[in-house]
């Protein structure tokens, strides 16, 4: 079993404020729930997940359903500062699945099948992609930002299995590289020249780039994984996503 750390700390102070006046983005309403809790919903329904914390406004999500599998302490500032408070409330355990509280249509399935890719997890630090085609053919209207490599098209997960002893070693670039994460042109300005031009030639590989954000993360031994689940992709940053994936709730 895996532990979870669910971030759902960002203020609601950008463009999904047009949707909601809440406080924050995880507890923003799709339907007849907040989209924090479509996310624990799917990690405790799924068979590899153990304890579920989320680290956000811990008077808010108080008064939501949770089981007493789940818990939550509040927010310390950034994704980073956040993952940090989560580890050391959970320091037993050996791997934590990190997931953003913005994939409401994240499903139980999704997630064993992506910790079922990190297979012995002998891994620091697992990262999934998701083929464009995968993406269009479940939800055509996604709006994502992709990644044209050798191996093909692709956009990036918001699932990250992690092992909790690489974090201090991971701190200082991992908040460039997330702050770049929706601009894959300023990220390989940061990966350097070399890497760049066979970004631009579409000759760059998963396993390149696989290996060179490790070394940026300070030599960690990192893994991407391919899902077929675009579940865990489709995240909720603008008022169209917010409408995309209200649809598809209503639907289901």
């Amino acid at each position: 079993m895996v532990d979870a750390v669910v971030l759902a700390g960002s203020p609601n102070n950008g463009p999904l404020r047009e949707c909601s006046t809440v406080s924050h983005e995880a507890l923003i309403p799709l339907g007849a729930k907040t989209m924090v809790e479509y996310v624990v919903d799917a990690l405790l329904r799924a068979r590899q997940v153990g304890r579920v914390l989320i680290i956000g406004p811990t008077e808010d999500l108080a008064g939501l359903p949770f089981d007493q599998r789940t818990s939550t302490a509040p927010s310390q500032g950034g994704i980073l500062e956040n993952i940090g408070v989560g580890l050391n409330i959970l320091s037993d355990a050996k791997r934590i699945l990190l997931v953003t509280s913005d994939i409401p249509l994240l499903t139980p399935q999704a997630v064993d099948d992506f910790l079922e890719l990190c297979e012995d997890m002998g891994g620091d630090l697992y990262f999934p992609v998701i083929e464009k085609m995968v993406v269009e053919e479940k939800f055509p209207a996604a709006r994502r930002t992709y990644v044209k490599l050798k191996e093909g098209v692709f956009t990036g997960g918001n699932l990250f299995l992690l092992n909790p002893t690489v974090y201090k070693k991971c701190m200082e670039n991992g908040g460039k590289i997330i702050s770049l994460r929706k601009s894959p042109l300023a990220l390989c300005r940061m990966l350097g020249v070399r890497f760049v031009i066979k970004f631009l030639m579409h000759l760059l590989t998963l396993k390149e780039a696989e290996e060179k954000v490790c070394r940026l993360l300070g030599g960690i031994k990192g893994v991407v994984v391919v899902s077929r689940y675009p579940e865990v992709g489709v995240d909720v940053d603008k008022p169209g996503d917010y409408e995309l994936v209200l649809k598809a709730i209503k639907r289901d």
